[in-house]
């Protein structure tokens, strides 16, 4: 029996004949173990290959459901959440949490014609905001997840020295393994990047976990450092945001489907740069696994997006905007009695205006970046509505997607009324027209038939003579 590299035994095994052996069989085992490494550009060294191979055994072995690695973004999403220690929330915590959202929903309640959630308010750790949430990032991320991988794919075989062509012709599962499990991990260190900045469940303004409400006490004690606002106070203003996120999405059913089909749409029409994801794959060293992942964390997406892709993201950006936007003005209106209510506004603006470190890792992985460019103008339009038409009449913009304002009316917020009062008085008289049509009103005679008919009130012609 051939001895293994992990046994004491006189002889071990090269782990990368071993690894030839696996894919080839009988044929692999005879290989030159030497004389591949150096094809290859390998280490020649049996450690480092030990080591080597550990590190990127899973991306070559494991079996995956599709293109993309989802258990090892999954594992890796974690492991970065816990990196920089992600203790198991307290019962007090959860108290506190449960109590600021409580109170919270209390304080909407007269700002807004959405009744409260009945949700129960939970406090998570990073860990669980990151299960949590990443069946929704797998939604809005899978459409170019894909394209990644395949291209990943196909540049990594077009790597493969031409003398190793032959023999790793059964080899190509392998690749595709590697391709999706790449992506998989980049993306699993941008989730769990994303863990350590996000204070609650809609902090980019979509339901991550839909159905639920949730503050993380750990990111909201970080959100408060330099503050000098007690930290109850921050507690209470970013549940009054949570709860109002949480309203709007339970009574507003079509909205959360809007803004992720939106999202899928735009990212189904991101052009992979095939020469970029070339020379990433160019610069993969193969002793370094870690540079595998570095090389992906640059961006491999063209530049330029198309007509369509641009409309989308206007598209996209407007209805962030008017989401960030709602929340902000009742945030504001519900917390008036708060001391700390404008700084602590101001702060949420500053940081969903820029965005962390965390969000541009994942604007730059997946193409896209959820940001509410023009949550100021929102939050102007909705305080203009509701003047103008009181609480109810503001958030029935919300009963249609066709209702919504535009791009259009967050340059001019004050002359929204004015443009809707001249489309719905269009629309009546096309209805009108139309229900007259159906109702054969065109073939009547009119009133004024007689003028037509050229005679007078007596039967007499116009021109003064009698009929005979």
């Amino acid at each position: 029996m051939t001895s293994n590299p992990s046994n004491n035994g006189d002889d071990p095994k090269d782990p990368l004949s071993e690894m030839f052996a696996k894919l080839f069989g009988a044929e692999g085992a005879g290989m030159d173990p030497a004389e591949i490494a150096k094809a290859a550009g390998l280490p020649s060294d049996p450690n480092a290959l030990a080591q080597m191979m550990q590190q990127v055994q899973a991306m070559m072995s494991a079996e995956n459901e599709g293109p993309v690695n989802w258990k090892l973004a999954r594992e890796s999403a974690r492991k970065v959440a816990a990196s920089d220690s992600d203790p198991s929330v307290t019962p007090a915590q959860s108290r506190e949490v449960d109590e600021a959202l409580r109170l919270a929903e209390m304080w909407l309640d007269p700002v807004t014609d959405f009744a409260g959630t009945g949700l129960m308010g939970r406090a998570w750790s990073r860990a669980e905001w990151v299960e949590a949430t990443l069946p929704t990032w797998k939604r809005l991320t899978e459409p170019v997840a894909n394209s990644i991988a395949f291209a990943l794919t196909s540049a990594l075989s077009e790597q493969v020295p031409e003398d190793m062509k032959a023999m790793m012709g059964g080899a190509h599962s392998m690749l595709q393994n590697m391709g999706g499990a790449l992506f998989g991990m980049q993306l699993g260190q941008a989730v769990g990047a994303l863990s350590k900045e996000v204070v609650g469940s809609t902090d980019i303004g979509i339901p991550l976990a839909e159905g639920k409400m949730a503050l993380l006490p750990a990111n909201v004690r970080a959100f408060g450092e330099g503050l000098d606002i007690p930290e109850s106070e921050i507690r209470l203003f970013l549940a009054v945001r949570e709860a109002a996120h949480a309203r709007l999405f339970i009574h507003v059913p079509w909205l959360a489907g809007h803004l992720l089909g939106a999202i899928e749409g735009y990212a189904r029409g991101i052009h992979i740069d095939m020469s970029r994801i070339e020379e990433v794959a160019r610069e993969i060293d193969p002793t370094n696994p870690e540079s595998m992942q570095n090389a992906l964390s640059q961006g491999v997406f063209m530049p330029q997006r198309t007509p369509e892709q641009d409309a989308a993201l206007v598209k996209l950006e407007t209805t962030l905007a008017l989401v960030e936007g709602w929340v902000d003005e009742l945030t504001a209106a519900a917390t008036v009695n708060l001391p700390s209510a404008g700084a602590l506004r101001e702060t949420v603006r500053r940081r969903r205006a820029t965005g962390g470190p965390a969000e541009h890792a994942f604007s730059a992985l997946v193409g896209l970046e959820l940001r509410p460019r023009r949550l100021r103008d929102a939050a102007a339009l909705w305080a203009a509505l509701a003047e103008e038409r009181g609480i109810e009449g503001r958030d029935a913009i919300w009963h249609h997607p066709d209702l919504l304002p535009t791009s259009e009316d967050l340059d001019d917020p004050a002359g929204f009324s004015s443009r809707r009062q001249l489309l719905e008085a269009s629309d009546t008289e096309v209805d009108e027209a139309l229900q007259k049509l159906l109702a054969g009103g065109f073939d009547e005679p009119s009133d004024d038939a007689d003028t037509d008919t050229g005679e007078d009130e007596n039967g007499d012609s116009k021109d003064g003579r009698q009929d005979s």
